[in-house]
């Protein structure tokens, strides 16, 4: 969940008190990211991911987005990159799996996961976040898969949260003074050995300063089974897969 302004607000700019379409950066990444509708009256979305299979048409997701509660209400392209990989993973990578979500926004990315099947899904945020969070939940009809919960990156771990076995973060490397407090609570996750899949756009400077502490304590490769990556890569986006270090 991005904080500056410097590349737009992803999909979604917000103009007043409305939130409306806005173009990202480069037609290249327009190219790749999901189809998509928005209303202007409801303030949602609907994006259409491409399935790997033509025969299962596409994956729908519709989501209220709102600013008021700061930028994680809004659709951001790493969460769009993140879920498109997810589907291009398919149902086997995450069927029958506890999947962890951290700085969810709108739920966007652990909502995929679940609609393709994994079976006990977490999304979480900060408090202001939560409602829409709950309200997207309801909307595509995951109520039985996920569950909404306030996770406070640095604070110990709710005891409710189960060890995921899969850890998602998109658009995470934003807020500088949140960055050691970020990195704590993966290690806190790290208990199971998880897949970290880390997806992010590299904005400022101060961006190195995050894996500059990161590599204290985790170790990061690129993913390198995305055929798009080259093409999200050229727009500073990367998702990379998480190890802590022993």
């Amino acid at each position: 969940m991005p904080g500056s302004d410097d590349d737009g607000l992803g999909l979604l700019g917000v103009l007043g008190d409305n939130v409306t379409p806005r173009d990202p950066q480069s037609g290249e990444l327009v190219a790749l990211l999901p189809g998509q509708e928005y209303s202007a009256k409801d303030k949602s979305i609907r994006l259409a991911f491409t399935q790997a299979s033509s025969s299962d048409g596409p994956l729908s997701v519709t989501l209220s987005v709102d600013a008021s509660p700061g930028c994680g209400g809004i659709v951001w392209p790493a969460g769009q990159i993140l879920s498109n990989y997810l589907v291009l993973k398919g149902s086997d990578y995450v069927r029958d799996k506890t999947i962890l979500e951290l700085g969810s926004g709108t739920g966007l990315v652990g909502i995929v996961a679940a609609l393709l099947g994994a079976k006990d899904v977490w999304i979480t945020d900060q408090a202001p976040l939560l409602e829409i969070m709950k309200k997207n939940v309801l909307m595509n009809k995951t109520t039985s898969a996920c569950r909404v919960a306030e996770l406070n990156w640095g604070e110990p771990i709710p005891v409710d949260i189960p060890l995921p076995d899969i850890i998602l973060a998109a658009d995470c490397v934003y807020f500088e003074p949140a960055f050691p407090l970020l990195i704590q609570t993966l290690s806190d996750l790290y208990k199971k050995t998880p897949e970290i899949l880390f997806c992010y756009k590299k904005r400022r400077k101060a961006d190195k300063r995050f894996f500059s502490m990161l590599k204290k304590k985790f170790t990061w490769e690129q993913v390198t089974d995305d055929p798009q990556r080259e093409i999200y890569n050229r727009d500073s986006i990367t998702l990379v897969k998480l190890r802590k270090l022993t």
